[in-house]
């Protein structure tokens, strides 16, 4: 990754404490949506990352996910499925493999899924998300890509906050470790 593009992502990158009834600080990345170098850059950054393995598909979680995936499929040719959270909210109305994530960081348990008709035993697939803290939706997607009969390459992430043994038992490789982003 070219030095300036971590430089750019570190600058626009902020930490905000929502005051004294939150136990942590949040990240801010509306920075790196705003910055037009970063989004050119950013997708082939990604995409570099795991290139020689010659994905077919990328899938990547909603919210950010549906940003930052099609970026990288861009730059590798390929196409994008995105990952779908049940909240409730909406319902896919048709046939959809789903997993729950183990606990995140939040304490949550969410449910991830794809279309069945986008996924198949064919596709290699790379997951791309933009923050990797507990491998909880990387392990979600690698579960339902598997259950379609993909095949898990690993994953791309702007970055990785999580322990070395879990970025390398989960295949994650990223432009950024946590801490290049301060506290």
């Amino acid at each position: 990754m070219p030095a300036e593009l971590s430089k750019r992502l570190a600058d626009q990158f902020r930490w905000i404490d929502p005051g004294p009834a939150s136990t942590h600080l949040v990240s801010d990345m509306s920075g790196w949506w705003r910055d037009p170098e970063i989004l050119a850059e950013i997708g082939p950054a990604l995409a570099a990352l795991f290139r020689p393995e010659n994905p077919t598909l990328v899938i990547a979680p909603e919210v950010t996910g549906l940003m930052l995936g099609p970026l990288v499929a861009t730059a590798l040719g390929i196409g994008f499925l995105p990952a779908y959270k049940n909240t409730g909210d909406r319902r896919i109305a048709e046939p959809t493999t789903w997993a729950t994530t183990p606990t995140d960081y939040r304490g949550r348990r969410l449910a991830l899924g794809v279309r069945d008709r986008h996924l198949g035993p064919e596709d290699r697939v790379l997951v791309v998300d933009d923050w990797v803290a507990s491998g909880a939706q990387v392990r979600a997607l690698y579960q339902v890509i598997t259950a379609r009969g993909g095949t898990p390459l690993g994953t791309a992430a702007i970055v990785a906050d999580c322990p070395l043994e879990l970025a390398r038992e989960l295949r994650v490789r990223s432009l950024l470790d946590g801490r290049d982003l301060g506290p």
